[in-house]
């Protein structure tokens, strides 16, 4: 056989050649196999082929100007969904945008994966000067819930996989997932790829609290003359929202639903005791949290607005151990998802249950429709400038029209004020600024909500909390969401009255340019720019913009002097006692 057969002879002999597979697919599989379809994010190096490759897998992707309204995105849909939103960034820089965002999210609770690109182990370890160089890992965790990083590609799987579990289990939060440049383009067999990808069973398993828990609660309650059910977002979070009404209306408890709360029981509900939140605070002798922290939000349970000091016995229902006792005695801990946790209390009342007692319930009433009382004519102002509460008036109007639009709100004035006026009819519709009261949430909020769940969102915003994240709006028109953007333009933070207390020439440190006309904004990017100057004006565009489904920017004019300093908060502000002669 001459040299030239024996060649052709092994050449056929040969294995047919394997397919392959490389990083950037495992990824984009591991997602997809987990029903992750969605990724929020900025394009650069080293994830730009990433973004690319994901879209042309049938995720959608959507790109935003500035990291860290991508992670608020990604948080508010992992509330919204149940499912960890992702967060796509590039490395260093962009890492540290898409941060504030994960730090935030932990903080409320909100299951996100924030994915970055970053440079190559073996530099950054002896500090070689890398493209963007920094120990990501090492900054991220003590911000969030977990981090895990990925040298392998046979590994994306099961990283993913962590990241899945630890962002929804027990108390959901914030995950970081580091992933080296050059992960994305490390080859392997298909087949083996394929096997190495994980589908996560149950990440988020139900824990039943315990009999003797659920039952020490119970006696606690029977013997409350004055009880009282707090709802925080924790329990819009869980979606068990039959069983929360179940329970509220079997008990005849009345509740108060923090702001994120707001909708799981209509506030116009008979036993909403929202208007009357001063009086049920202070003179309940029993309080049931649901998914509600005793933080700064509630005055840590103590304090002149509770009352007489331990005046108050509280059942705290919660899936961590540790949120009980961390300010007041918790005399009757119910550890479990909140699902369970009221559906076991709600069996436990029994047919002998007796409901409060009549005087609680009038005492309650009249409290609140004197309030109502008191701001049904503030409300109906139509004056020129707009105050804050003819302005709210109309956009409650809306609300109540569209009980199925989405609600974003952040401001001082404009959120405080918001939270008591416009009332929510449905859960998981009012999104905000939440635990840490941080500024700069809107515009990401609104473009998740309307991804995430197609419906008309209405962001509510403050002219200095818009300036955090009003670039957006250009991803607002991009992709042509159904959001409209009103901006309570008062031409300041706080009030645009304020002046240089030197005298100089420089205009105050809380004041802004003088009748800025952001709805030119929206026009500069295609959308609908709209200026009004009227609560009637302001309620005939919003209408008009809620059924167009078009983008649209709402300025609206606000008595420059109106506001008031930190909103209801202003006390956080310390304040100086030294003036200088």
């Amino acid at each position: 056989m001459t040299i030239v057969a024996k060649v052709e002879e092994a050449t056929s002999r040969q294995e047919p050649e394997r397919e392959l597979t490389d990083g950037f697919h495992l990824i984009i599989d591991a997602l997809k196999l987990n029903g992750l379809n969605t990724i929020y994010g900025v394009p650069g190096i080293p994830i730009t082929d990433f973004g690319r490759m994901a879209q042309a897998e049938g995720i959608r992707v959507i790109s935003f100007r500035h990291e860290q309204h991508a992670g608020n995105a990604a948080a508010i849909a992992g509330f919204l969904t149940k499912k960890p939103g992702i967060c796509l960034t590039v490395s260093a820089p962009g890492f540290l945008n898409g941060l504030t965002a994960l730090a935030n999210a932990t903080t409320n609770c909100f299951p996100m994966i924030l994915i970055s690109g970053s440079s190559e182990r073996e530099i950054v370890d002896l500090q070689q000067g890398d493209y963007e160089e920094m120990d990501q890992l090492a900054i991220a965790k003590p911000l969030c819930k977990a981090a895990f990083r990925v040298l392998h590609a046979e590994d994306i799987g099961i990283g993913i996989a962590r990241a899945i579990r630890a962002a929804v289990s027990g108390r959901p939060g914030g995950v970081y997932l580091d992933l080296p440049a050059k992960l994305f383009p490390q080859v392997m067999d298909a087949e083996a790829g394929r096997k190495s990808l994980v589908k996560v069973i149950d990440p988020a398993p139900a824990q039943l609290p315990a009999p003797s828990a659920v039952q020490r609660a119970i006696e606690v309650l029977k013997g409350a003359r004055k009880p009282l059910v707090i709802f925080g977002k924790g329990a819009a979070y869980a979606q068990a929202d039959d069983e929360i009404r179940d329970f509220v209306e079997t008990s005849g408890i009345p509740f108060l639903q923090m702001s994120m709360a707001k909708g799981l029981l209509p506030d116009t509900h008979p036993l909403s005791a929202g208007a009357a939140r001063s009086t049920v605070l202070k003179e309940s002798d029993v309080v049931v949290l649901v998914g509600a922290r005793l933080n700064w939000l509630l005055s840590h349970g103590k304090g002149k607005s509770w009352g007489e000091p331990h005046s108050k016995k509280f059942i705290q229902i919660d899936i961590e151990p540790k949120e009980m006792d961390s300010n007041v005695e918790i005399v009757a801990p119910v550890v479990g998802d909140i699902g369970s946790c009221i559906s076991a209390l709600r069996d436990a009342l029994g047919k002998n249950w007796t409901q409060p007692p009549a005087d609680w319930l009038a005492a309650i009433n009249a409290k609140k429709d004197e309030n109502i009382g008191k701001m049904a004519s503030r409300l109906k102002k139509n004056s020129t400038p707009m105050d804050f509460h003819g302005a709210l008036g109309a956009l409650r109007t809306v609300i109540k029209e569209r009980p199925d639009a989405i609600l974003v709100n952040e401001g001082a004035n404009t959120l405080d004020l918001a939270r008591g006026v416009i009332d929510m009819y449905q859960p998981r519709k009012r999104l905000d600024v939440g635990t840490w009261g941080v500024m700069g949430i809107g515009m990401g909020f609104a473009i998740a909500a309307a991804i995430e769940t197609g419906k008309p969102v209405l962001a509510v915003e403050g002219d200095s909390a818009f300036g955090f994240s009003g670039m957006e709006v250009e991803t607002i028109c991009r992709y042509n969401l159904p959001v409209c953007v009103v901006i309570f333009n008062n031409n300041g933070i706080y009030r645009g009255t304020d002046v240089n207390p030197s005298g100089g020439e420089d205009v105050a440190t809380t004041v802004f340019v003088e009748n800025a006309r952001y709805d030119k904004m929206m026009e500069a990017f295609g959308g609908v720019g709209v200026h009004v100057t009227t609560p009637d004006e302001l309620y005939r565009a919003v209408s008009e913009a809620m059924d167009s489904g078009k983008p649209t920017l709402i300025n609206a004019v606000i008595d420059p002097a109106a506001g008031t300093e930190s909103g209801r908060i202003g006390n956080l502000n310390p304040q100086s006692t030294v003036r200088k002669n």
